[in-house]
């Protein structure tokens, strides 16, 4: 249902939304590291299109806490163009998006045996290996009232998106992935899907989406095409609504969304077997359950500007908070608080501090499977709770389209027990945009 869906819009808004009108010209991705190109790079842009390469890698070696001390490194490359189709074929205000990913490197919770409920390193994982993360149509209608994308695109990008600048997951992203990451999937991760935008014009946007629901996503095969996978569970439906404010005389911005997503998939209850008792000793399979659910916020807030002419400089505050549903999910809540300030220094006007509070709680339900285990006898089991994280990095911009981000994080009750001892991780953060 999902594929015709996707295939009969995509033509749909090709074939009877076409308008010669000119767009203004595109946002660009600049600075960057190898400028312009001798101009070339603009006249790319001018003529609709706009090239992107970047590279992320994150270190992470543990002075304390964990199995042993370790050091890994871990990596991104993407490599991408975004195709203004006003320029290039007069179609008002449309665009495609194309992106391919590239991991490398390792995962220090493995290799240090960290135990963590969130990695230290929040680039690492779904593999590594080149895959096709965006390929996406997206087109404005009405002077930008309606907003209409559909292709493969990840679900982050427009739902519960966040900032990616911390080095620890627990402060990076679209928070419900990091918790229900096995059926919500993050970056690099795409699905078939489509989006629908509608601006409120003088309050913010409201948007809803549809997007299949597929394990194969996660997989190697054809993993550099836009290709259908057979043998979908189900459909994610998630919503959102934003208020996007300004404050005072400085007209202070502000971005607060609440949102949430129903899954049509099937699940496993994390505690109950399929007679209703306790599957940890019974040993019976899971309960069903035909759907998942699940809400947050994010809220963020710039409190402060310095008296330059930087619109990001000063002060920002931000909450990000989830909860999923507590049959199907074994994490079930987290939370985020942190400060950002831009331009601590004068003569550093695009540099910037920040830190942040989290955490991330398992389930109580199963504390209570993982209780009744070792009150049996069946154990022991450690019991889990609650993960506290603490990060604290400075950001520094030596050159255009070069940022560096010294880190340290603190974890405390790693994996939400008090058995594993508290870990102290010095990381160090690039990211180029060449």
């Amino acid at each position: 249902m999902l594929r015709a869906i996707v295939r009969c819009g995509f033509l749909l808004t090709v074939f009877l939304s076409f308008d010669v009108a000119r767009a203004e010209s595109p946002a660009t991705h600049g600075p960057w590291l190898t400028g312009d190109w001798g101009g070339v790079r603009t006249r790319l842009i001018d003529r609709g299109v706009d090239l992107q390469f970047s590279a992320t890698s994150e270190i992470a070696y543990n002075p304390a806490g964990g199995a042993r001390p370790g050091i890994a490194y871990a990596g991104q490359a993407t490599f991408g163009a975004t195709f203004n189709l006003d320029r290039l074929i007069g179609l008002h205000d449309a665009q495609i998006q194309v992106t391919y990913t590239s991991r490398t490197g390792q995962d220090l919770v493995a290799n240090a045996q960290l135990n963590t409920l969130q990695l230290v390193q929040e680039v690492y994982g779904r593999g590594q290996t080149v895959r096709l993360t965006q390929f996406w149509f997206d087109q404005k209608y009405f002077d930008g009232l309606l907003d209409w994308k559909v292709g493969r695109a990840t679900i982050g990008e427009d739902f519960a998106n966040f900032s990616c600048d911390f080095q620890n997951l627990t402060f990076c992203g679209s928070d419900p992935g990091n918790i229900v990451g096995g059926y919500i999937y993050n970056w690099p991760i795409s699905q078939w899907g489509t989006r629908l935008k509608v601006a409120l014009n003088g309050f913010g946007y409201v948007q809803a989406g549809l997007y299949d629901q597929n394990e194969q996503y996660l997989g190697y095969n054809d993993k550099l095409l836009p290709v259908f996978y057979p043998d979908s569970t189900g459909v994610l439906v998630p919503a959102e609504v934003a208020w996007e404010p300004t404050f005072g005389p400085a007209k202070l911005p502000g971005k607060y969304k609440v949102g949430g997503w129903y899954s049509t998939s099937p699940a496993d209850d994390v505690l109950l077997d399929v007679n209703g008792n306790v599957r940890a000793l019974t040993g019976l399979p899971p309960m069903q359950h035909r759907g998942r659910y699940g809400g947050y916020i994010n809220f963020e807030q710039q409190i402060t500007r310095t008296a330059t002419d930087n619109p990001v400089g000063g002060l920002r505050l931000f909450l990000n908070a989830v909860q999923a549903d507590t049959a199907t999910s074994g994490l079930d809540r987290q939370m985020a608080v942190g400060a950002i300030y831009t331009g601590p220094f004068s003569e550093r006007p695009n540099d910037s501090i920040a830190f942040a509070v989290g955490t991330t709680h398992v389930n109580t339900r199963v504390a209570y499977g993982q209780s009744l285990q070792n009150w049996t006898g069946a154990g022991p089991v450690p019991i889990r709770n609650s993960e506290y994280v603490f990060e604290l990095y400075y950001t520094l911009v030596p050159t255009n389209g070069v940022y560096i981000r010294p880190n340290i994080q603190y974890v405390h009750t790693p994996g939400g027990t008090s058995q594993n001892g508290d870990i102290i991780i010095l990381g160090l953060k690039s990211q180029i945009f060449f």
